[in-house]
């Protein structure tokens, strides 16, 4: 491992925050009043206020840190309704009619991203690709079958893919394919929605944490760390963790997993299309353009609990460009950055109202590493309850649901006690450095 640890930069830095300027905004410095406050500025947060401000609606966009700098600058950018093997999981869950809902929201979030890139020309490296999940062992190979049978049952646009279709350089048993999905550069995409922001009169600011929401009557009031208060009709909670957790019990009802990236160059060929493994550790596979039009590997992976990590944060790194040593001749490693992904009971987010008793804070969570097509059907699924609009997938993601039996949730908890014990502790001492990752998506 001597030779690989020097080959991981000193410094961890994030692939697309590294490859483009944003903009920077001050700190709230005065009490304020608007139409929609909006708490986390990562992909919900920056894609809500857009479509809020287009409307005509007042909206405050506030981020404890800066803006895209939580999981949505972290992550590995695939708009892909492809979750993984999740069909035949969710089939079994939910029945055949809403894990069918929950693809056609997915589909419906990269049409939108795809449809906005175009009508404002914004220039994210946005390209068309189809993406797989592969199996490299008898056991996911069987688990793989039985996805394609769940696409069958839903119609989707894939099954298995043949030995032509997938590039990969090493042997795999089979693998699945999802057509006509996307891979852009998230940062470069959202600095386009800010800007848009700004030019319908959004106001945005950073360095600002939110620490409570109060009821006024009619009206919400968020109350900042620094104490400045702003006062709205209704509070979006889009922080990827909500800050104000306590409330419907999320600490309870939420796992909380890291995964880790790095940004390579290769000597072999970059495949076309975008991958993922079936078997653990998982590796999933995308290509990405540098600053100079150099194409990279992006390798992701060696996920566990937050909390729970074996060995040296290092190590983790290491494994990764160990696979990329041994599949596709790495050379260099440029970037390599960690992310902090947050999982529900159904691994189905939560979004929409906080709790059944507050129908004015909502909430938008849980994404289960599929933050670019969730994080926007929670955009939009947000703006239609705003705007008072019908939306097919309100009951599908709505945060009160019953999730599962009650011996899965007993199990489920079980699971997650050290984990949320851990976040317990963190929120009573209040460590900001501890909770930055957690307050923005």
């Amino acid at each position: 491992m001597t030779i690989l640890r020097r080959k991981i930069p000193k410094f961890t830095k994030s692939f697309w925050r590294e490859e483009h300027n944003l903009p920077s905004f001050s700190p709230l410095s005065e009490n304020l009043a608007t139409d929609i406050t909006i708490v986390g500025a990562g992909i919900t947060g920056i894609t809500i206020a857009y479509l809020l401000a287009k409307e005509g609606i007042k909206v405050v966009l506030i981020d404890a840190g800066k803006i895209i700098d939580g999981t949505t600058g972290y992550t590995t950018a695939k708009i892909s309704s492809q979750h993984g093997l999740i069909y035949d999981e969710l089939i079994k869950n939910i029945g055949l009619e809403r894990a069918r809902l929950y693809y056609e929201s997915n589909e419906d979030a990269l049409a939108f991203i795809r449809q906005t890139v175009d009508e404002l020309g914004i220039d994210c490296d946005l390209t068309n690709q189809d993406s797989y999940v592969y199996s490299t062992s008898k056991s996911s190979k069987v688990k793989v079958e039985k996805e394609a049978d769940a696409y069958k049952s839903l119609g989707l646009d894939g099954g298995l893919a043949s030995s032509e279709e997938v590039q990969l350089p090493f042997e795999w048993e089979n693998a699945i394919v999802m057509r006509n999905q996307a891979q852009f550069h998230p940062v470069k995409y959202l600095s386009g929605l800010v800007s848009e922001i700004q030019k319908h009169g959004g106001q945005i600011f950073e360095d600002t944490r939110a620490g409570d929401i109060n009821r006024k009557g009619e009206m919400q009031e968020v109350i900042t760390t620094e104490g400045h208060h702003i006062q709205c009709n209704q509070v979006i909670v889009s922080s990827h963790f909500p800050f104000n957790d306590f409330e419907g019990l999320y600490f309870s009802r939420l796992h909380i997993e890291r995964s880790y990236s790095i940004a390579a160059r290769v000597q072999s060929p970059i495949p076309d299309g975008m991958y993922l493994s079936a078997d653990s550790p998982s590796r999933s596979l995308r290509s990405a353009l540098g600053l100079n039009g150099e194409k990279l590997l992006l390798i992701g992976g060696e996920g566990h609990p937050t909390g729970q990590s074996h060995g040296e944060t290092i190590e983790n790194y290491e494994k990764l460009a160990d696979f990329g040593l041994q599949h596709f001749n790495l050379e260099e490693i440029s970037y390599h950055w960690s992310a902090q992904d947050i999982i529900t009971l159904d691994k189905i987010p939560y979004i929409g109202a906080i709790s059944s008793d507050e129908e004015n804070v909502l909430v938008a969570t849980g994404f289960a590493k599929w933050g670019m097509t969730n994080g926007t059907t929670a955009a939009l699924l947000l703006k239609d309850r705003i705007l008072q609009k019908e939306n097919p997938y309100h009951d599908l993601f709505d945060p009160s649901r019953s999730e599962l039996t009650t011996s899965g949730i007993k199990s489920f908890v079980k699971e997650n006690a050290d984990v949320a014990k851990e976040f317990v502790k963190g929120k009573v001492k209040r460590k900001e450095k501890e909770l930055k990752d957690l307050d923005s998506d």
